[in-house]
């Protein structure tokens, strides 16, 4: 018994995608060698069928003895009968090897996914991984699925050959000679189908994703009216992934004409000779008809043969897009022996930038460009290992594990993500908090109204993502949870990104003068250039060009600098006048 998915599956070479496909064979090589061995023995019981007819032909009718006739038509009962034993075998290894390749492919990308989920996200779409874990992962188990009947054919096509050698050189020369350069010609068709496949395939991704990003957007999109620019962009990208399937069917439909063609072309010659030896005495009755039934079995492992390299192509495609999934990994950790993170409060350093986060203050991060905020934070957690690396008290983030910094530095990134549970568990994932603490933190993220319009209360079950709560309101409860879970003993630094950027003013207004109260004396950092969330933090940071130029109040800078009001001041905001 085979228990799917692999509870520990190996972790398959990426340096190409040809070593990526002999990882994940060699994984499953028993399975791998039991569907061969298979193989041969179902496609050579039927090579060897019109061996034994041309013998019987010879044997019991030419020569007309009744025992040989008897004899050789029980010993094609039971190849016929061993045939179908086989294919039933053959069978369940090529399905059995299918699942495995398949599931091994998709449980690499779930796991890396959740190991390396930001790096992940940060560099490659979201249509390109469902894709990958998707379509790919079953277009390279279809090659798994092959190595049966591909085996077989190999194995069956040699003996064969060697016999048609015996009877006579001109017949088994032809083969030999005429079946490589079949295949010649099919490679020939396969390699321009390759690269159409590989572009076909990345269009695809590409249209996944965009169809990915309209739905997530969908209230949005809605609020703003642009339903139907979206609806035409979808359909003008769709109209591109056509035009480049009909391109790829073409092709394909090209290759598998071929693949009617040339083998019967070849059979046709086969038999031709084969005719012509009988005319001239050089080949008998039985060996003619020994001849015709090879012919039409020689169909089966020619195909076979044609359908494996167009797999081969596919599941290479398919691997280079696996790859391009599983090399996207965050940055390896070095730890230090012996070095610990500051057990007091530290100040936090980022020299890449020249930031500093006081301990025990509210700092704002203000930047004309939010990303360049979101990559110092990355460094914070050692998310991102671009630039030098951050030190706190002096010790350098990178000598220390990632988990343990983790632990003592929590990041709540700008994406609200929500999971599917209770309302509680959104808040409190780990049942660590009361609940009147984890109604505080609701009342510090001002999301008091989310928890009122559910019925059941921290009980009441979350769907999907969050989809059932507006923007804002999956924001107000990531905010919440994130605050909570900031109040552990170990936490020592919070740092939010872009927490209110989904919320209106008056919502906003109430969470600064919460947060601001709620985080007194300790260590924050907040990503944001929303003015009404400044004004309640201790020091602002004004970055241009990756690079800290301003420090202040944020009264201070509204009046002193104008490059801050030009970043920071909105035209409907009170504290304008105090430019």
């Amino acid at each position: 018994m085979i228990t799917l998915p692999d509870a520990s599956p190996q972790q398959p070479s990426i340096a190409s995608a040809g070593a990526y496909l002999r990882s994940i064979s060699g994984a499953q090589r028993l399975t791998l060698c039991g569907a061969g061995l298979a193989g041969v023995l179902w496609m050579g019981t039927q090579a060897a069928i019109p061996l034994v007819v041309g013998n019987t032909v010879d044997a019991g009718l030419v020569r007309g003895n009744r025992s040989d006739l008897v004899l050789g038509c029980l010993l094609l009962l039971g190849l016929c009968v061993a045939a179908a034993v086989t294919s039933v075998v053959r069978h369940r290894f090529s399905v059995s090897n299918w699942l495995l390749a398949a599931l091994r492919t998709q449980q690499l990308i779930g796991h890396h996914v959740a190991d390396h989920g930001l790096t992940v996200a940060s560099r490659t779409t979201t249509g390109e991984v469902m894709q990958a874990a998707g379509t790919d992962a079953t277009r390279f188990a279809d090659l798994m699925d092959m190595v049966a009947r591909g085996t077989g054919a190999l194995v069956s096509f040699i003996a064969v050959t060697v016999y048609l050698l015996r009877i006579d050189v001109t017949v088994g020369l032809f083969v030999v000679i005429g079946l490589p350069l079949l295949a010649a010609c099919s490679i020939v068709l396969v390699r321009p189908l390759q690269t159409r496949q590989s572009r076909h395939r990345t269009a695809e991704g590409e249209l996944t994703s965009l169809g990915a990003d309209t739905v997530a957007g969908l209230r949005v999109l809605r609020g703003i009216g642009g339903e139907q620019q979206f609806t035409d962009r979808y359909a003008e990208r769709s109209q591109e992934v056509r035009r480049a399937g009909v391109v790829v069917a073409g092709l394909q439909a090209l290759l598998e004409a071929a693949q009617v063609l040339l083998p019967g072309l070849f059979l046709a010659g086969l038999t031709w000779l084969a005719a012509h030896g009988v005319l001239t005495g050089r080949l008998s009755v039985g060996d003619l008809v020994t001849v015709y039934a090879v012919t039409a079995f020689l169909r089966l492992p020619l195909e076979t043969a044609t359908g494996v390299l167009a797999m081969w192509v596919r599941s290479r495609v398919a691997a280079g897009r696996i790859i391009a999934v599983l090399e996207q990994k965050s940055p390896p950790e070095d730890v230090v022996a012996g070095v610990a993170l500051p057990g007091s409060p530290s100040e936090l350093v980022d020299p890449g930038s020249g930031l500093r986060v006081r301990p025990g203050q509210l700092t704002a991060l203000v930047s004309a460009r939010p990303e360049t905020g979101i990559e110092i934070t990355d460094r914070f957690v050692r998310l991102s290992s671009v630039g030098p690396s951050p030190t706190w008290g002096g010790v350098a983030l990178a000598e220390i594990a990632a988990d343990e910094v983790r632990r003592r530095i929590l990041l709540s990134d700008a994406e609200p993500w929500l999971f599917t549970g209770t309302l509680r568990e959104q808040i409190d994932p780990a049942s660590a908090f009361t609940d009147a603490e984890v109604l505080a933190a609701v009342r510090t993220a001002a999301a008091e109204d989310v928890l009122a319009g559910l019925p059941d209360g921290l009980t009441a079950t979350v769907g999907e993502r969050g989809r059932d709560f507006s923007g804002g309101q999956r924001q107000r409860l990531a905010l919440a949870r994130a605050v909570l879970l900031a109040s552990r003993p170990e936490v020592q630094v919070l740092i939010l990104v872009e927490p209110t950027s989904a919320v209106d003013a008056h919502t906003e207004a109430r969470i600064a003068e919460r947060l601001s109260r709620a985080r007194s004396g300790e260590t924050t950092l907040v990503v944001t250039a929303s003015p009404l969330l400044l004004e309640g933090c201790d020091h602002v940071v004004l970055l241009e060009d990756g690079r800290v130029i301003a420090e202040g109040t944020h009264r201070q800078l509204l009046r002193s600098d104008a490059r801050y009001r030009d970043v920071v001041v909105r035209e409907d905001s009170p504290l304008e006048v105090l430019s």
